[in-house]
C-alpha cells in the first residue's frame, strides 16, 4: 500500500474509539483528513467535534458534522490526531501543519490522544523531522540563536501565518533524547507560543499503518 491508501486504513481504524453521541477532539493534517471522511461515511451520529484547525472545521462542516468551541466543554472522551515524529514512549513531534498551539489546547482537554500514523513516522528518537515552534515573530532572531546553542539550525518558515497570527520556526540539527525537559525548557523562552514537542500531551494509543495492516502500540 501506498502511503495515502496507510492513511485511509488508520482513519478507518480510528472508528473503533468513536462513541455515538460523544463530542470527540479533532486534530489536522492529511491523515486526518481521511479519519473525518471515514467518520462521515460511517454512520456513526456524533454530537459534534472540537477542532484545532480552521482546516479541519471546514472539512467537518462540509460533512455536516457540528463543530464545537473548546470553551463549550468541560472536558473529551478522545482526541484523534496524526504526528509527524513518534517514540517507542508515545512522545511525539507535531506541527508540519502549522495547527500544534490548537492541537496542544484540544489534547490537554482529552482524556485520550490517539495517534494514528503510517509505519514511517515511528523512529528511535525524536528530531529528524523539523521541529515546529510556534513564536511571536519580534522573537524570531533571539530565538534562532538559542536554538544554535542547542546545535540546532532554525528557519523561519515563509509565508506562513498560524491560525493564531503566530510564525514558525523550523529547527533542524536536533535530537530530542528526554522530550519532557526539552518542552518544559522549550517553553519557558520569551516569545515561544508552542514548541512541538508532545510529551507532556503524549500519546496513549498509536494506530500504526503498513504493509501487514494496522498496528495499535500502547503508552
Amino acid at each position: 500500500m501506498n502511503q495515502d491508501q496507510l492513511k485511509q486504513l488508520v482513519g478507518r481504524a480510528a472508528l473503533d474509539y468513536v462513541r455515538p453521541g460523544q463530542v470527540l477532539g479533532v486534530g489536522t493534517g492529511s491523515t486526518v483528513d481521511c479519519f473525518i471522511d471515514a467518520l462521515a461515511a460511517s454512520g456513526i451520529t456524533v454530537a459534534g467535534a472540537v477542532s484545532s484547525s480552521e482546516r479541519s472545521t471546514q472539512r467537518l462542516v462540509r460533512h455536516g458534522i457540528p463543530v464545537l468551541d473548546a470553551s463549550e466543554v468541560t472536558g473529551l472522551t478522545v482526541y484523534i490526531d496524526g504526528a509527524d515524529e513518534i517514540d517507542a514512549n508515545g512522545f511525539m513531534i507535531k506541527g508540519g501543519g502549522a495547527a500544534l498551539t490548537r492541537e496542544k489546547i484540544v489534547a490537554d482537554l482529552a482524556e485520550r490522544f490517539v495517534c494514528i500514523a503510517d509505519e514511517s513516522k515511528l523512529v528511535p528518537a525524536l528530531g529528524k523531522f523539523p521541529l515546529p515552534v510556534e513564536i511571536i515573530p519580534m522573537a524570531a532572531a533571539q530565538l534562532t540563536r538559542r536554538f544554535a546553542a542547542l546545535g540546532g539550525t532554525a528557519t523561519l518558515r515563509a509565508g506562513v501565518v498560524t491560525d493564531n497570527g503566530g510564525h514558525i520556526l523550523d529547527v533542524t540539527g536536533l535530537v530530542i533524547t528526554d522530550p519532557l525537559a526539552f518542552e518544559t525548557e522549550v517553553n519557558q523562552w520569551p516569545g515561544v507560543v508552542t514548541v512541538g514537542v508532545f510529551a507532556r500531551h503524549k500519546a496513549q494509543v498509536c494506530l500504526l499503518g503498513g504493509a501487514g495492516g494496522v498496528k495499535t502500540l500502547t503508552f
